[in-house]
């Protein structure tokens, strides 16, 4: 039998908690959009830990609120995990035990322990309208006290309930906290919590719909499908009170909870478009690989005992809860672009052929395709950036940038007739080549490289002279010299 809460004191949920040996978490999203970096850094946290401890990871849909839930979003953020390298070993698509892992499909689930909390007297009708509720809310408010539900509707007998049900009003079901409690848990990140239930407020677990409210759905799911250990924002601090007084009348055991801090920008604010709150998708997009944000998001408020460049497994085996930060963590897009520059670094040149995109097939003829990989990958973050030299190599006529055009001028014309004439006797071959125009002009270092990279591929900067020369069709590079003349 579930447990009498008002004849408990203090409750630590300690003794309470899954005794299971193999750690189980999970990820548990609401598809009412595309996946962003903080769902995803959740649900890496979750991934790792249970890789690190040889346990199991789950994927659950919470897609309780019928309004914005979307099939799209559910197929988006499968794929995304999926792309991520994310697999979970339970789940939606993976099927498993506990099936459905769709909230939508457990209503039966859900009424079930509905009415054990019912049987028990731990929940009751409340009739109170939005309109009311906000007035309740204003008047605590404004007297100084913390807005929570001021119990109207905790002692209506049967009577006065059938009143309002002839009246037509749906009532939403609320648990009845017990007064005078005290809930104590040691959270994972945060070290011990205490929370006074007199504090708490009965709350909604069914709305007027008939909808399952997050509290409830969330922590029964946990506990049905043997969830050992749950990494979440610190936004979801306050409802883990909530959720362990439900666990505990219903009698089902807790997972531990950790409550990690939660992504910022750069000036401690909410993300934005502009840092860093972007979708999976935006940025799958804009030729980010998934390695690279694995990297990063792994140290995102996350700390490794080296900081450097790491495979999956590798993520996973230094992964340690106890090296999560409580401070907030700031979003650095530098970083972000240091693993994306290491992955571009260490792909195999078939994969960034392939991520290159079509219009670095076009231009690149197939027997350069190696030479082409090898020259601009040091240049390379992004498909975007192949396609700019692929253009400016294989592309024809050109633009010089404002660089090059100064640059160009100031090497003046009687340097790339020299050019031209030492390009006409050593063709591709760099280094007699640029010793000969050394020896031609008087010039050397910058003086020599800068102006012959600006006239042969418009910029003063991007890959090695010598792999340029070697790339570049005669007749091109004959042509642009020709131009600077």
């Amino acid at each position: 039998m579930p447990p009498d809460l008002a004849a408990v004191g203090a409750f630590r949920y300690h003794d309470f908690t899954m005794t299971t040996q193999t750690v189980k978490t999970r990820f548990a999203p609401s598809p009412t959009g595309y996946l962003h970096l903080g769902n995803i850094r959740t649900a890496l946290f979750n991934a790792l830990l249970a890789r690190r401890q040889s346990g199991r990871f789950v994927l659950r849909i919470e897609d309780t609120d019928r309004e914005r839930s979307r099939p799209e979003y559910i197929a988006a953020l499968l794929d995304d995990l999926r792309w991520l390298g994310l697999d979970w070993q339970e789940g939606a698509g993976v099927g498993g035990p506990h099936a459905p892992y769709a909230q939508s499909e457990r209503t039966a689930v859900y009424a079930e322990y509905y009415q054990r909390l019912d049987a028990v007297g731990h929940v009751y009708p409340c009739f109170c309208t939005p309109a009311e509720l906000a007035l309740s809310r204003k008047a605590q408010q404004s007297a100084g006290q913390p807005p929570r539900y001021a119990g109207t509707c905790a002692h209506l007998n049967e009577v006065e309930r059938r009143a309002r049900w002839e009246r037509g009003l749906q009532p939403t079901l609320r648990f009845r906290v017990p007064p005078g409690r005290t809930v104590e848990f040691t959270d994972l990140v945060r070290g011990p919590q205490r929370f006074a239930s007199d504090h708490i407020g009965d709350f909604v677990i069914r709305r007027a719909d008939g909808g399952a409210q997050f509290f409830f759905v969330n922590a029964v799911d946990d506990s049905l499908m043997g969830i050992t250990h749950v990494l979440r924002g610190e936004d979801h601090l306050t409802n883990t009170p909530r959720q362990l007084l439900l666990l505990e009348a219903l009698g089902l055991p807790a997972p531990e909870y950790g409550h990690m801090a939660l992504i910022v920008g750069a000036a401690g604010g909410p993300l934005s478009k502009r840092e860093g709150d972007f979708s999976v998708r935006e940025l799958r997009a804009a030729g980010y690989l998934p390695e690279a944000l694995l990297n990063y998001l792994a140290r995102l408020g996350h700390r490794y005992e080296h900081d450097e460049w790491m495979e999956p497994a590798e993520l996973a085996a230094g992964f340690a809860v106890a090296h999560l930060g409580r401070a907030p963590a700031h979003y650095d897009e530098a970083q972000l672009l240091h693993w994306q520059t290491e992955v571009v670094g260490r792909a195999a040149p078939e994969r960034l052929w392939t991520w290159m995109g079509s219009m670095v097939h076009e231009r690149v003829p197939p027997d350069r395709r190696e030479e082409f990989i090898a020259a601009v990958r040091p240049n390379t973050r992004f498909p975007a950036d192949a396609v700019f030299w692929a253009n400016r190599l294989f592309g024809g006529d050109w633009a010089p940038s404002d660089d090059s055009r100064t640059a160009i001028a100031a090497a003046g014309p009687a340097f790339f007739a020299q050019a031209l004439a030492v390009y006409a006797e050593y063709g591709a071959a760099y280094r007699p080549l640029v010793e000969d125009l050394k020896r031609r002009t008087g010039a050397k270092g910058k003086d020599l490289f800068m102006p012959l990279r600006a006239a042969l591929t418009g910029e003063t900067h991007g890959p090695e002279l010598a792999r340029v020369l070697a790339l570049l069709p005669p007749d091109v590079a004959r042509r642009r010299l020709e131009a600077c003349c």
